[in-house]
């Protein structure tokens, strides 16, 4: 499942990969906003997306806003989420590859339609390596991740 969730300055771009998506056949749930409203905070949205990305391993989130930075700071809060900042298709490649990113952060501000679908199609599309140095580099993350749990 791929979950979508983004705050008034990701909402419109959101809407647009949203139902790309679902002409390409992927199952796609929308967590928010569900309507434009200029007064909205992007915590709410990004908390819903990294919930219910990490019930699943299969599953995966994209999130918006602004810049993508405040999206992404909330969902690494999520125990288990692996969230990426991408503005490009290589970094999305890298964050599956190297480091399983299950969420990836859009800043709504810089990327048009297409940059954005061709983003999210890579990081869909893109498997985790499982090279060692890359296991043991995830571990290193999820000890730190029980540390300070």
């Amino acid at each position: 499942m791929i979950y979508l969730g983004a705050d008034h300055r990701g909402f419109e771009l959101k809407t647009r990969l949203k139902k790309r998506l679902l002409d390409e056949g992927y199952m796609v749930v929308d967590l928010g906003a569900d309507h434009l409203d200029p007064q909205d905070d992007y915590v709410l949205f990004a908390h819903k997306v990294a919930e219910a990305t990490v019930a699943d391993p299969k599953n995966r989130g994209i999130i918006l806003c602004g810049s993508g930075a405040g999206v992404d700071m909330v969902a690494n809060k999520i125990e288990g989420v692996r969230s990426a900042l991408v503005f490009d298709v290589p970094r999305a490649v890298q964050a599956r590859e190297h480091e399983d990113a299950n969420v990836i952060s859009l800043p709504a501000d810089t990327l048009d339609e297409e940059q954005s679908f061709e983003i999210v199609k890579a990081f869909l599309e893109t498997e985790f390596s499982g090279e060692e140095r890359h296991r043991r580099r995830l571990q290193e993350i999820q000890e730190v991740e029980e540390e300070h749990s």
